[in-house]
C-alpha cells in the first residue's frame, strides 16, 4: 500500500476501510512529523469525497500536513465541488502534498494544492520523478521541509566553486530532511526554484541567470507565492541582464510576500533590478559580491565565501511584514 511507503515504519493507523468508495484516510508520521493522508484508487463515489473533505478540514483544523496519493482522475461529479471548497479553505494554513502515480491526472484535485508529486505517468508535474516509489520518497522530503520548517542556527563561512552559488546556498544534502528539492526543473532551466534548508530552516530559493523571459517569470513567480503562503523565506539570486516579454508577475508577487526575502547579485542585474526582489519591492537585505554590476541600491558587498553566513543572517533577524492569505495555485497538470 502507498501509505505504509509514504508514512515513517509503525506510525500508520488507517481511519477507514478499503472499500468501493475509493478512497482510505489515515494518520501517520513523516520524518517524524505528524500528517494526516489519503489514497484514492479506482472510481472515487460521493462517499470518498467525504472522506477527502474531512482528511483536509482535519488537517487544517489540527494544523498538520495533508497528503493526496491519486491514482485516479478525480472524484465523482457529485462530490467534486465540497473537495474542491475543503482544499481551497485549508490554503495557506497547512502544506496541501499531492502525490500522482500510475496514469492518473488526479483531475483538478493536485490543481489546488502547494506542490504537486508524479510518478513516471509523464504529467508536468512540480516534481517528475522516474518510479512510484520516488515520487512517495520526494513527497516526504517535500512535507518535511513544508511542514517543519525547523529553525535558524549560525553557519560558517563556505567556499563557493566559481560563481555557481546555489548548491552552496543549502545545508548538506547529508541531513535526512534538508533536501534540496528542486521544482519544476523541466520548464525554463534559466529560472532555477528550489526548497532546501540553510541554517537548519527551510527556504526557497529563486535563481535566475541570463535572460528572463515571460515563461520563467511565471514559473517563479508561482515559486514565491507558494512560498509566501507556507510562511517560507525567500532567497534571491539574481544574475539577469535583460527582460523578455512578461516579469510583472514576478514583480507583483514578490511585492506582495510576507515572508523576509533576501537578494544575492553574483555578477550583474542591470535592467531588470526592480524585479528581481529589489528593495524598493521590500527586500529585507539586497546583497552583492565583489565586482557586480547592479543597478540599484545594495545593503552590503560580501564575499562570495562569507554569502551563506550573512543571508543566514539577516533571515534570522528579519520578521514577517504580515499575513497574505494567498492561495498558490497550481495550473491543471495537463494543460501545461
Amino acid at each position: 500500500m502507498d501509505l505504509r511507503a509514504l508514512c515513517d515504519r509503525g506510525t500508520l493507523r488507517l481511519l477507514s476501510d478499503v472499500d468501493s468508495a475509493g478512497v482510505v484516510i489515515a494518520r501517520g508520521s513523516v520524518l517524524g512529523r505528524p500528517v494526516i493522508a489519503y489514497a484514492t484508487s479506482g472510481s472515487i463515489g460521493v462517499g470518498g469525497s467525504e472522506r477527502i473533505v474531512w482528511a483536509v478540514d482535519s488537517a487544517a483544523r489540527e494544523g498538520v500536513p495533508v497528503l493526496g496519493l491519486w491514482r485516479c482522475d478525480g472524484p465523482a461529479w457529485e462530490g467534486a465541488g465540497d473537495v474542491f471548497a475543503a482544499m481551497v479553505r485549508a490554503a495557506g494554513r497547512v502544506p496541501q502534498i499531492c502525490v500522482v502515480l500510475g496514469s492518473s491526472d488526479g483531475g483538478c484535485g493536485p490543481a489546488l494544492s502547494d506542490v504537486v508529486i508524479a510518478g513516471p505517468g509523464g504529467f508536468a508535474a512540480d516534481v517528475v520523478c522516474s518510479s512510484d516509489a520516488l515520487a512517495v520518497e520526494n513527497a516526504r522530503l517535500v512535507v518535511s521541509l513544508l511542514g517543519n520548517r525547523g529553525r535558524y542556527s549560525a553557519v560558517p563561512e563556505q567556499p563557493v566553486a566559481g560563481r555557481n552559488l546555489v548548491p552552496a546556498l543549502f545545508d548538506s544534502s547529508a541531513v535526512a530532511d534538508a533536501g534540496p528539492v528542486e521544482l519544476r526543473a523541466w520548464t525554463s532551466p534559466q529560472v532555477v526554484t528550489a526548497l532546501g534548508r540553510m541554517g537548519g530552516h527551510t527556504v526557497g530559493v529563486v535563481a535566475a541567470t541570463g535572460l528572463l523571459d515571460s515563461a520563467g517569470a511565471a514559473k517563479a513567480a508561482r515559486f514565491v507565492r507558494m512560498c509566501d503562503a507556507s510562511r517560507v523565506p525567500l532567497v534571491v539570486v539574481a544574475d539577469v541582464v535583460r527582460v523578455a516579454g512578461r516579469a510583472a508577475k514576478l514583480l507583483h508577487a514578490l511585492a506582495s510576500t510576507s515572508v523576509p526575502r533576501v537578494t544575492v547579485v553574483p555578477r550583474a542585474v542591470c535592467g531588470p533590478y526592480f524585479v528581481m526582489n529589489s528593495r524598493p519591492l521590500g527586500a529585507s537585505a539586497v546583497f552583492a559580491w565583489p565586482g557586480a554590476d547592479v543597478a540599484g541600491a545594495v545593503d552590503e558587498v560580501v564575499s562570495p565565501d562569507a554569502t551563506r553566513r550573512r543571508v543566514v543572517e539577516v533571515l534570522a533577524m528579519a520578521r514577517e511584514r504580515r499575513s497574505s492569505g494567498r492561495i498558490p495555485l497550481q495550473p491543471p497538470i495537463l494543460h501545461e
